[in-house]
């Protein structure tokens, strides 16, 4: 049996929402887990397969065995008029199978977004991606105010998981407060997972 991970999942377009992910991973592994960064290939209207099996950079497309053997779940997804872009969601849409079996049920599960204007649908993305996540029975862990960075952020970030302002041409680098969120979250998670698998004495 591996050892117990979160799995880091996410679809980006540009790039800014994959480098929360590797913010959220360095979280994760501060929190003693291990990270597992894992893609989704984009969608196509055409009606047979247009995309490799392997990701021709970054990371691995995600497996439904990813995602049913996780201790726990960060998912990111840039903003498309305030939800979340299509091919998360059409991942989303074939994990029928792990909602019927319970097999996410109680595992604890976060959300990030990044889009190119400040109020551009961050928090309802947000929601977005929350929703199946709690039809499947998973924890919702967002980010408390004992976070500084929810407090003084100029950018990005939000209660209900990071955020990220990318600026129009998508090129605004994280800043600080971005990261620092990006990290917790992912901190979280690990801990709680943890603290999940702890036999009650």
């Amino acid at each position: 049996m591996s050892a117990p991970y979160i799995l880091v999942l996410y679809y980006s377009r540009h790039g800014a929402t994959a480098e929360m992910a590797r913010h959220i991973a360095r979280g994760v592994e501060l929190g003693g887990l291990e990270a597992r960064l894992r893609t989704v290939p984009g969608v196509s209207s055409d009606c047979q397969q247009v995309t490799p099996e392997i990701a021709a950079e970054g990371a691995l497309y995600a497996s439904l065995d990813d995602l049913k053997d996780c201790a726990g779940l960060a998912m990111g997804s840039p903003t498309r008029f305030g939800n979340m872009a299509a091919p998360l969601k059409y991942f989303l849409d074939g994990t029928s199978n792990l909602w019927l079996t319970g097999g996410l049920v109680g595992k604890p599960a976060g959300v990030f977004t990044s889009t190119a204007s400040l109020h551009g649908g961050q928090e309802t993305t947000l929601l977005s991606m929350l929703l199946p996540l709690l039809h499947h029975g998973m924890l919702v862990c967002g980010l408390p105010y004992s976070e500084a960075a929810l407090l003084q952020t100029r950018g990005g970030g939000t209660p209900y998981g990071p955020s990220h302002h990318a600026g129009a041409d998508g090129k605004r680098a994280l800043d600080d407060d971005e990261i620092a969120l990006c990290r917790a979250l992912g901190l979280r998670l690990a801990k709680t997972a943890q603290q999940l698998e702890t036999p009650r004495g």
